[in-house]
């Protein structure tokens, strides 16, 4: 359904950021279907020991708005290292801390560091 479905005047809804209508548009969504962009999502990036070892832990994203497994996939070579995509971030293998802060204030993400 557009505005003024069935008249002379029919238009598609648009989306309020690309103006694209919403079939074509690709901004990244959240689960409401609102526009959640990269800078609305406070990003935070922590290390812990686990076992013995350094884990870089990726939190605060949204996970229907970002392709977390694509995300995680371009850490992993960016660090050269091992990692996995979860249900609220990314887990890279080693300290990978800074590396990975400039890479998300790269990508337009307000991403801070956390923890110690």
């Amino acid at each position: 359904m557009g505005l003024f479905d069935g008249t002379p005047l029919d238009q598609p809804v648009t989306c309020e950021v690309c103006a694209q209508p919403l079939k074509q548009c690709r901004c990244p969504r959240d689960g409401q279907g609102k526009v959640s962009l990269p800078k609305d999502q406070p990003v935070r990036v922590q290390r812990e020991k686990r076992r013995g070892k350094w884990v870089t832990v990726v939190f605060g994203l949204d996970p229907h708005a970002t392709d977390l497994p694509a995300l995680a996939k371009e850490l992993r070579a960016t660090c050269a290292a091992g990692g996995t995509a979860t249900e609220d971030g990314v887990e890279i293998q080693g300290d990978h801390r800074d590396r990975i802060l400039d890479m998300l204030r790269h990508r337009g993400y307000p991403a801070k560091a956390a923890g110690g």
